[in-house]
């Protein structure tokens, strides 16, 4: 599951150093056949007294070379072409320093990247502020609990998509060490770990000031069936779009105790063409395994088109969270936190390195900053209407 199983500190590539090796030098220094010790290793080799040296030892690399038996491989074809090499390099993190039974379970939860369970928040959280009488700020209390319920119920959608695609991740490169692909969760494990985090959300949701077991139940549902849809349609994002969004109708509800279809309805339209832009960027790093695997995605669907396609959504989502505001009566600050937003999407959109894997999830993680942009001016917007 993109946007709830990615995590922001959900960058693993190497970071390259900030005087990197030639690409050249750095493939024969560390080749097992091409390494010439002499001929790179020595630290006085452009020294007056060793210049005497240099020719011989240029000749020593050139016979090391040339006489190699062992075919390049590709890496070392990128390597001597200058590409960069991007491979996904397991990061450390602090779940490493927990008791190794519990560590299969918090990686499955994916509790060391965040970035999901803000995902689940902002929607929440920008309804609740709308919600909030003209004047004042929204009612903290609902926003605790949420807070508190989303690691939770984002950790359960992560098990059971995991759960659901053990099978699949085993073939992806980004995906094969996750805990119930790798063997380190059994299957039977998996869903009684799922089950309890859905239980401990639960609870949590059942202290919101107004609850309904319809919207959560709701909400599970759609959560427990999105795995399914990258089997069936191009358009997974879309049906993301609905789950991950669905806390904008359980924000309004929970203030409310009712809904008010001509705010929350383009509030929740919003979200999900949000979800749609961000998660296809998302969905272009696995572009490669998922038509291997036989995985739908619109980053298949689009290919190409994709700039052209998520620059409609953004302005769909912008366009539905300014007639949001319009309806609500917020006042004149959100429209230039609006704005403001607008040109973070933009800059994403006109950025954007489809065929970098590293460089589509940095802009992924980044639209934490439209979200708080957004809060941000909804808040203020609130307050001074």
């Amino acid at each position: 599951m993109a946007s709830f199983s990615v995590g922001g500190a959900h960058s693993s590539h190497r970071t390259p150093s900030l005087f990197p090796t030639p690409p050249t030098i750095r493939m024969l220094k560390h080749h097992p056949v091409l390494n010439c010790t002499p001929f790179f290793t020595t630290p006085s080799l452009f020294s007056p007294k060793n210049l005497s040296l240099r020719s011989s030892n240029h000749r020593a690399g050139i016979a090391c070379m040339s006489t190699t038996t062992s075919p390049v491989g590709k890496d070392d074809q990128k390597l001597i072409s200058g590409q960069l090499n991007e491979k996904v390099v397991q990061a450390s993190s602090w779940i490493d320093y927990l008791p190794k039974e519990i560590q299969p379970f918090a990686k499955l939860a994916r509790v060391d990247k965040p970035i999901g369970t803000w995902f689940l928040i902002f929607p929440f959280a920008w309804s609740a502020t709308l919600a909030a009488a003209s004047g004042s700020i929204p009612d903290f209390r609902n926003l605790a609990v949420f807070a508190c319920a989303a690691p939770f119920f984002r950790g359960a959608a992560c098990t059971i998509n995991d759960f659901f695609d053990r099978d699949f991740d085993k073939m992806v490169e980004r995906t094969k060490e996750r805990p119930m692909a790798s063997g380190a969760v059994t299957p039977f494990q998996g869903l009684c770990f799922f089950a309890f985090q859905l239980l401990l959300s639960h609870g949590i949701f059942l202290q919101l000031t107004n609850y309904s077991w319809i919207i959560e139940a709701a909400f599970i549902f759609l959560s427990c069936t999105y795995p399914l849809m990258k089997r069936l349609t191009y358009w997974v994002q879309a049906y993301l779009g609905l789950t991950i969004n669905w806390g904008a109708i359980l924000g309004w509800y929970a203030v409310k105790g009712s809904l008010q279809p001509s705010i929350v309805l383009p509030l929740f339209l919003s979200g999900c063409f949000w979800t749609i832009l961000y998660d296809t960027i998302y969905a272009h790093q696995d572009k490669e395994d998922d038509v291997k695997v036989g995985i739908k995605s619109t980053a298949l669907k689009f290919g190409e088109s994709t700039k052209e396609w998520i620059t409609g959504f953004a302005i769909a989502s912008i366009g539905t969270l300014a007639l949001t505001a319009y309806n609500a009566a917020l006042g004149r600050p959100f429209y230039v936190f609006l704005a403001a937003a607008s040109g973070q999407l933009a800059w994403q959109i006109r950025t954007v390195n489809l065929s970098s894997a590293a460089d589509c999830n940095r802009k992924f993680v980044s639209n934490k900053w439209f979200g708080v942009l957004i809060l941000s001016g909804m808040l203020l917007g609130r307050v001074f209407s």
